[in-house]
This record gives C-alpha cells, sequence and structure tokens, in this order.
C-alpha cells in the first residue's frame, strides 16, 4: 500500500490519522517538529502528503510552495487541510485537493484513493458533504 507523510501538529488528530491510515494497510511516516517539513519529505520519499495548513508556527501553505518548487518532490501528491476553507489557497499554491476538518473518515479515506490512482499534477475539488447532526461523532 501507499506510503503517506503525515504532516499534522495536533497529537491526538496524528494519532487517530495515523491510526486510520494503518488499519487501512497505508505505510504511515509522522511530522517531527524540530525537522524541517522538506528534510523529511526527503527522506520519507512519500507517495503522498497529509498536510495541515496551521502546523504549530510553521506555514503549511508555505511549505506546500516549497515543496511544488523541489526538483525531486515537486510531483508528489498533497492533500491539505484545515479547520478553515482554504480551498481557493490550497489549490492554487500545488495542492491535489483540500479538505475541512472536521471531515468523515470516509471521505478522506475515497480521497487518497482518487489522488493516488490520478496522473500527479490532477487536481480534485472536495465539497463537505451534508450530513445530519447525529454523524459527528464520527468525524475527525
Amino acid at each position: 500500500m501507499a506510503k503517506v507523510l503525515l504532516l499534522e501538529d495536533d497529537r491526538d488528530m496524528g494519532l487517530l490519522l495515523r491510526t486510520l491510515l494503518e488499519i487501512e494497510g497505508y505505510q504511515v511516516v509522522s511530522y517531527e517538529p524540530t525537522k524541517p517539513a522538506i528534510s523529511q519529505t526527503e527522506a520519507a520519499a512519500p507517495d503522498i502528503i497529509l498536510l495541515d495548513v496551521h502546523l504549530g508556527g510553521k506555514d503549511g501553505l508555505q511549505i506546500l510552495r516549497d515543496l511544488r518548487a523541489h526538483p525531486q518532490l515537486r510531483n508528489v501528491r498533497i492533500v491539505m487541510t484545515s479547520g478553515i476553507n482554504l480551498t481557493q489557497e490550497c489549490l492554487r499554491d500545488g495542492a491535489n485537493a483540500f479538505l475541512t476538518k472536521p471531515y468523515m473518515p470516509d471521505l478522506l479515506l475515497q480521497l487518497l484513493k482518487k489522488v493516488l490512482a490520478a496522473p500527479p499534477g490532477q487536481v480534485f475539488s472536495t465539497e463537505p458533504p451534508k450530513f445530519p447532526s447525529a454523524t459527528y461523532p464520527r468525524l475527525l
């Protein structure tokens, strides 16, 4: 299965995502906040990156731009996430897709599969699903 680099600074969210992705068969490499994201990406050689826009003092959009400018990393697939809808900014700067938190785990898994199956430069626009409030406990 594919290797995911998880660039998420929220420890609890990172653990939930790691567990979900590993259950689904993904190999997960977690973000180490004391090391530069570019060098971690080079070392991990991921198939896809799940990148939070706000990384505790680091700008996920700048990391995205840096990855897209890097000759060896420019084609890595990147899904951006945030609690604020920054779809336009993320897609403009080179993300393959964007998810607004909170999101359903199934939506994330479906999106990862679609992005991984598509050519590296393909962009996916995602609309948050409309669902009843009774499903909120299942959100990530």
